[in-house]
């Protein structure tokens, strides 16, 4: 059953219950994660949770939506405004202080999602891929928009796709290795590859 189909009061439960899955996943793994720890958390029954959700794998696929979402809204309103180098780098830096601020653990929720199903899981898979798009096209909006201003020579789709693969990587470092310097510097290398294709003129 969909949100749209809820009466508030019902999309209210299913996003409680879709959100504490999503805190569930994050911190202990998709399998190891189980209806009963949900029930736990939440409050609801198991009746309930079959009332909004089939199976564990729709839960799971509303989970992927639901971070996604969250994602995209930490990120609020710095990537709008990544059509300029000056936004670029106040983007990245809302990213290394979220790291900083989650003291370097967890990675990115999409990230670790896909990870634990990309072989064995396709709609898992593409729900992720479809999330990762979604992420991919903000950031490519403001490169397209600096190319039709005549200030980015560079191709915006191959530069967000390096800007977005050079961040999944720096957040997966910066979880192995307890730093964020390996995300500063995944993401700096890129933005600054971005400002050499760039006709901007610099701040004084």
């Amino acid at each position: 059953m969909t949100a749209k189909q809820l009466t508030a009061k019902g999309a209210e439960t299913r996003r409680r219950i879709v959100a504490a899955a999503a805190q569930l996943m994050y911190e202990q793994g998709i399998t190891e994660t189980t209806m009963e720890e949900l029930r736990a958390a939440t409050g609801a029954s198991s009746s309930q949770i079959y009332h909004y959700f089939a199976d564990k794998q729709a839960l799971l696929l509303a989970v992927i939506d639901y971070q996604t979402e969250a994602i995209l809204d930490l990120q609020t309103p710095h990537i709008d405004r990544l059509d300029t180098i000056g936004g670029l780098r106040a983007w990245r830096d809302l990213l290394v202080e979220n790291q900083k601020r989650m003291q370097c653990r967890g990675g990115c929720p999409i990230g670790t999602i896909g990870s634990q199903t990309a072989e064995n899981n396709p709609d898992a898979r593409l729900a992720v891929a479809s999330g990762y798009l979604r992420w991919e096209n903000a950031i490519r909006a403001g490169l397209t928009t600096m190319h039709r201003r005549g200030d980015l020579d560079g191709d915006p789709g191959d530069l967000a796709l390096a800007l977005l693969t050079a961040l999944q990587g720096g957040l997966l470092m910066t979880q192995i290795h307890r730093t964020v310097r390996p995300l500063e510097v995944a993401l700096d290398t890129v933005i600054d590859h971005i400002a050499s294709l760039t006709r901007e003129i610099p701040a004084a």
